[in-house]
């Protein structure tokens, strides 16, 4: 089983892992990732905060930023259109 995380399968991630034990040693490891979990907690929180900002500005402001109703109501009129094209030849058959 060939599993695959951002394009990059397991041997690559076993030599990046590799390197890094070479590069920093073994005991340098947790706190590397304790780093790194941080700095993407932080990201998520960013990311998060910026969210919010749209939606209250947009809220504040009377916009709609679900999109999703306009695109299921147009896909559901696609669907209504083909409909009546392709009734008659359904019927033929």
């Amino acid at each position: 089983m060939n599993t695959t995380i951002l394009f990059i399968g397991g041997p690559e991630v076993f030599v990046i892992m590799l390197i890094v034990v070479m590069v920093f040693g073994a005991d340098k490891i947790p706190e590397i990732a304790r780093g790194l979990g941080k700095g993407m907690r932080q990201v998520k929180d960013a990311t998060n905060d910026i969210k919010r900002e749209i939606n209250d500005s947009s809220k504040k402001h009377g916009l709609d930023t679900d999109i999703s109703k306009d695109i299921k109501k147009e896909v559901d009129s696609v669907k209504d259109k083909i409909d009546d094209l392709t009734g008659p030849i359904k019927r033929q058959f």
